[in-house]
């Protein structure tokens, strides 16, 4: 079960071709009102749901909810499918063209854009069955499966995540920074990587890669205009994060391999403790207990720095056919799986957070129980309230990789931060309009 998803954006496009014709007639937001019975009737009759690359790691939990709900609903069958991480999104696009998309269907919000924009989601703030369960969730989770310019939401909020951001408090130390006071804002991260960069003789850097369109959201840039047809980050604010980094990388506060640096390279930057921040997980931290005992001991965590007030978040949720045969048997199981016991039964086997209204206030999220776990655990869920997705729904992996390389030709100097955007917000925009 990947966590992130963002490594399947790739082939978002080819979910969207294979979802043309279908969109040509489709009506456009699809607010349940399509064919199959009405959401707001008794929960009856046949339904498939779909999870991704969930079955091998957590079948007796599914096999448990699908005969839980059943017992409830006497009048449903719920047949369990699970499709593999691999070309997900292929599958989505061959079933949508088909017809044969499931009824409750595993989406991000990536995913979930095409499918509405195609009229084959149900508008979960249009459809008063569904709507109705709103307040059972957190507003940050509600509002992350919100799609731009299709006015409503598209999928019932399952599990969250997030990413600490790990920092070693000897280098902060020798530095002369205070190591129980990381930076919070770019302004603080930049200052502090300036420090680190001068007080070593140039011998460590503060961070390891280059900025991503997160860190632009994460600036206050504005990505993109509200109806997602046209990317903006090369507004103003976007060039002061650019020249930022520029600055930086010449005065040796990225490391001299950003530009190459995958993130396993900045990892093992991290361990070698050549690089004084970095994201990271409770898996780095049992490889920090055995490869690196000193920056075990000293490692900070804390949440990446934003000038928003808002970290980011990963949004995971299910949707539902807006075609279904069973709408209100679809919208009953997607409320039962995404439910508060559900989603925090599911989230005590997995490192993931439940995106149900106080969930997050119980002491498993909020007491450190000693483990390196519990410690991830703890700090990463902080984060969550107030968090935001902030990359874009439309954005592709190829999109990506256009902003990369503008931005490597920015530090490098070849050109000016404000060329390299208006060139990488061009080329994106060329791209989203073929899709």
């Amino acid at each position: 079960m990947p966590i992130r998803r963002g490594a399947l954006a790739a082939t978002v496009p080819l979910l969207v071709s294979a979802l043309t014709l279908t969109a040509c007639g489709s009506g456009g937001s699809g607010s349940g009102s399509g064919e199959g019975g009405g959401a707001d009737g008794k929960p009856e009759g046949d339904i498939t749901f779909q999870t991704w690359n969930l079955r091998s790691n957590f079948k007796d939990y599914f096999t448990g909810l699908v005969a839980e709900f059943e017992k409830a609903h006497p009048g449903v069958r719920v047949k369990w499918l699970d499709q593999p991480a691999d070309n997900y999104a292929d599958k989505l696009g061959a079933d949508a063209a088909a017809g044969t998309l499931p009824d409750v269907v595993n989406v991000s919000p990536d995913l979930s854009y095409p499918l509405a924009k195609a009229g084959l989601l149900m508008n979960l703030d249009k459809e008063a069955a569904a709507a109705k369960f709103k307040g059972e969730y957190t507003p940050e989770a509600w509002q992350g499966n919100v799609l731009p310019g299709l006015d409503g939401s598209y999928s019932f909020p399952w599990y969250l995540n997030t990413g600490p951001l790990f920092y070693n408090k000897t280098l902060f130390r020798q530095s002369g920074l205070d190591p129980e006071k990381p930076p919070k804002t770019y302004d603080e991260l930049f200052a502090a990587a300036r420090t680190i960069a001068e007080r070593s003789g140039g011998k460590t850097a503060t961070l390891g890669g280059t900025p991503a369109v997160e860190d632009f959201g994460r600036y206050g840039v504005k990505l993109m205009n509200d109806d997602a047809t046209r990317f903006t980050y090369n507004e103003p604010r976007g060039v002061e994060l650019l020249t930022a980094y520029k600055n930086l990388y010449e005065r040796g506060g990225l490391d001299p391999q950003a530009l190459t640096n995958t993130p396993d390279k900045t990892g093992q930057k991290f361990l070698e403790q050549k690089v004084a921040m970095n994201p990271g997980s409770a898996h780095d931290l049992e490889n920090f207990k055995k490869s690196a005992p000193g920056l075990y001991r000293n490692l900070g965590i804390t949440d990446a720095p934003n000038n928003t007030g808002k970290p980011n978040m990963y949004v995971m949720g299910l949707g539902i056919n807006s075609r279904s045969k069973h709408k209100a048997a679809a919208v009953a199981f997607a409320h039962f799986v995404t439910g508060r016991k559900n989603q925090e039964a599911f989230a005590h086997k997995v490192a993931v957070f439940p995106s149900t209204k106080g969930s997050l206030d119980d002491p498993y999220w909020t007491k450190d129980d000693g483990t390196d776990e519990g410690r991830v655990r703890v700090a990463s869920a902080k984060m969550l309230k107030g968090a935001v997705n902030y990359t874009p729904v439309v954005l592709s992996e190829e999109m990506k990789t256009v902003l990369k390389n503008e931005v490597a030709k920015a530090l490098q100097g070849k050109k000016s931060p404000r060329q390299a955007l208006d060139d990488a917000v061009a080329q994106s925009n060329k791209l989203l309009k073929q899709g």
